[in-house]
């Protein structure tokens, strides 16, 4: 887990980049639809901020997000589009300000809290220093979709470092959620990141391994690339299977991406 302070500061700038792209979009651009189906720029910054709302709530009111749980149980397969349905709807500028707000407000939370404490969430309880990976995790896939939308080329950074740890974390849950049992030997991943450094995870002699760069693992664990359109290696038949269904965030598979045109 990374350290605190560093993943706090660089949450923050995430969604300072993020906000830049969007804060000076035009309404037309807001509406824009993304890769995502049915959702639009807008869609994906209201997402954003209910989330931020969500994880202020598991923070401050552990009551109130007890209910909210609840509300999720009780319709699984909605709660996310509403929030984002609900959020989409408000003029451009008021839901930009309700997600600087939120953002704002979460980050003093997060710094709040005492090493070693874990909240509520819907899922395991979480530390603030692995909320803070998850929401950066999770601005950053949504961002990717926003840049898609507007024709924006971002340039990747070391701050995949923390979705690039949650995507190798997460792969017995990838089998988890589909009903699979998840394979009990081991898988090494070795990335190439940004800067042209190294980034390993997982035993060094293992027989299943992942290579590539940053950049694609993470377009993959969070399903914003298909397979065919990166150039990740598998060695293993369990590695060549994890990265068939592999996702970095909580809930139910996605149908990912298909791939693009042209695509191997």
């Amino acid at each position: 887990m990374s350290d605190p302070a560093d993943v706090l500061a660089d949450l923050r700038a995430e969604g300072e980049e993020l906000d830049a792209v969007v804060g000076e979009s035009s309404e037309e651009q807001w509406r824009r639809a993304t890769p995502a189906a049915g959702w639009s720029v807008a869609h994906q910054i209201a997402h954003l901020a209910w989330t931020d709302r969500a994880a202020l709530l598991a923070l401050t009111d552990a009551d109130a997000f007890a209910a909210e749980v609840e509300k999720a149980l009780a319709a699984p397969d909605r709660f996310v589009d509403e929030g984002a349905e609900e959020g989409a709807a408000l003029p451009p500028g008021e839901l930009l300000a309700r997600w600087r707000e939120g953002r704002e407000r979460l980050d003093a939370a997060l710094r709040r809290v005492p090493p070693g404490e874990r909240f509520p969430w819907y899922g395991p309880p979480m530390s603030a220093p692995a909320m803070a990976t998850a929401r950066l995790m999770e601005t950053w896939a949504h961002g990717q979709d926003v840049a898609d939308a507007l024709g924006v080329v971002r340039r990747p950074t070391a701050r995949l470092r923390h979705v690039a740890w949650i995507g190798h974390r997460a792969r017995d849950y990838a089998y988890l959620v589909r009903g699979e049992r998840p394979p009990g030997e081991p898988v090494r991943v070795e990335l190439v990141s940004p800067d042209g450094e190294l980034w390993a995870y997982g035993p060094e002699d293992a027989a299943q391994r992942v290579t590539g760069t940053a950049l694609d693992f993470c377009l993959l664990v969070t399903q914003r690339a298909h397979r065919d359109d990166t150039a990740l290696r598998a060695e293993g038949a369990d590695a060549e299977h994890w990265l068939g269904i592999a996702q970095a965030f909580a809930g139910p598979a996605g149908p990912g991406r298909a791939p693009k045109e042209g695509a191997r």
